[in-house]
């Protein structure tokens, strides 16, 4: 295998703000590093790369830090505030910017930060492009005497979060009945929150707003996507037609029918697929889901004649099968959806807007369009793990998903990996035995605790 990045993740370069590699001289090593790799790589001048950020805390010191370092490369900044990372990427994309940055930890807890770098085109880097941002960080030094790295003063420039809006109203077609749907929105105290009731309140759409107070450390506290609980229990007793909550970026939304019953990502993608597919709009007859998608899904979507190819997890790895397969509709179970045809970056309002589309055009309600989708029981251990060596170097996890795999054979599903952003390693179980799914995945969890030594400070 070649070299792998060490600082990103699959989502950017991510950990707990103001420690290693998030600590102020590393963010301000990283935009300095950024503004070298553009300066080596992309031709047009001025550089300008458009910037935003969360509700963290922590966001606000660390894009001026960031962009103190991008400065100091000669590298201009498009300063869009708090904003979501997909209004980010569309932004990159249809305004040719060099890049696109995003100062978020998405769906982790407000200590956790991230750095998101987005291509010019509006998609997340690739890997050989990553490894030059590393080589470049690696040879940046802080010349700079007394306090340590500066902070950039950043001005806000609305018309950029007034652009995204202009985008998304678009993608309504005239005359759609849309105002008559009403619902309960979760903008889980995020980015969301700055576009999700404009966007409502301009499409004439009645909509219950759910945590719209950041305080800086409440962003996906007992809310949003991850917590959708609340949100789906808010749409029954407020007779909604649908419910949805964002993440802290919005680049996910998870989803409640008027019944109260939440709906994940593998539910979307099984809902658009057949409406996309009898209306000549699905390429190729397929959709690309993850290494988690659910195997009841991959079943339920073949009795429609649609494929399923799987990706690694992560919506990166998402869109390059969707790219390379010519297929325009993927998604991850965690709701990051993505269409091609509209957007490169997984977008949680675009995916809120495509269903109410699609409740329109097929004047069904969510319920039903998700009807023939039975998910098997599905289980997933997140074991914090002390280090990350190889999973299969384990003996008694490799024999421990050896023996689930023979028992179920294709009619069970195992996958066990490290996360992308925190110290974990995953086990995901399914099967059709709800029983034998919680065995295995206890026995395969503790398999790996035993060999890998448990991280406490998690």
């Amino acid at each position: 295998m070649g070299e792998k990045p060490q600082l990103f993740g699959t989502d950017g370069v991510r950990g707990v703000a103001g420690e290693y590699p998030l600590d102020r001289p590393t963010v301000f090593r990283i935009g300095g590093a950024l503004g070298s790799f553009l300066g080596s790589t992309v031709s047009r001048r001025p550089l300008q790369v458009v910037m935003g950020e969360d509700t963290r805390e922590s966001s606000v010191w660390m894009s001026r830090t960031l962009a103190a370092g991008l400065l100091s490369k000669g590298v201009d900044i498009a300063y869009a505030g708090v904003i979501p990372t997909p209004a980010v990427a569309y932004l990159a994309r249809h305004h040719s910017f060099a890049a696109g940055v995003v100062v978020s930890a998405s769906h982790n807890p407000y200590e956790d930060n991230g750095i998101k770098i987005l291509s010019g085109s509006g998609t997340k880097l690739g890997e050989t492009q990553e490894l030059e941002i590393e080589r470049a960080i690696a040879v940046e030094e802080l010349t700079l005497e007394g306090a340590g790295p500066p902070e950039a003063a950043l001005q806000v420039r609305p018309e950029l979060l007034d652009d995204y809006l202009e985008f998304l109203t678009e993608l309504v077609p005239r005359g759609m009945p849309l105002p008559r749907y009403r619902l309960v929105v979760d903008c889980a105290h995020g980015a969301a929150l700055r576009v999700a009731p404009r966007l409502l309140n301009e499409l004439g759409i009645e909509a219950v707003i759910l945590h719209t107070e950041p305080t800086g450390r409440n962003i996906n506290r007992s809310c949003g996507s991850l917590h959708p609980e609340a949100m789906a229990a808010e749409t029954l007793a407020r007779s909604a037609d649908l419910g949805v909550a964002f993440d802290g970026d919005a680049d996910r939304a998870i989803f409640a029918t008027s019944k109260g019953s939440v709906v994940d990502g593998d539910h979307v993608l099984f809902a658009l697929a057949p409406y996309l597919k009898l209306r000549g709009r699905l390429k190729t007859n397929a959709v690309v889901g993850t290494l988690m998608s659910n195997l009841g899904m991959e079943l339920a979507l073949a009795k429609e004649g649609i494929g399923l190819k799987r990706s690694p997890v992560g919506d990166k790895y998402v869109l390059e099968e969707m790219l390379r397969s010519g297929i325009n509709l993927g998604g991850e179970p965690s709701g990051h959806i993505i269409f091609s045809d509209i957007s490169l970056a997984g977008d949680g309002i675009v995916t809120m807007l495509q269903l109410l589309i699609l409740l329109a055009e097929t004047d069904e309600p969510l319920s039903k369009l998700v009807r023939g989708l039975k998910p098997f029981p599905q289980v997933i251990r997140n074991v914090p793990v002390a280090e990350r060596a190889p999973l299969d170097s384990m003996p008694e996890v490799v024999q421990a998903v050896a023996d689930f795999r023979s028992q179920f054979g294709e009619r069970g599903r195992v996958v066990v990996r490290y996360s992308g952003t925190q110290s974990l390693a995953r086990v995901m179980v399914e099967a059709e035995d709800g029983e034998a799914v919680e065995h295995y995945a206890s026995k395969i969890a503790a398999a790996i605790e035993a060999a890998a030594g448990v991280n406490k400070s998690l």
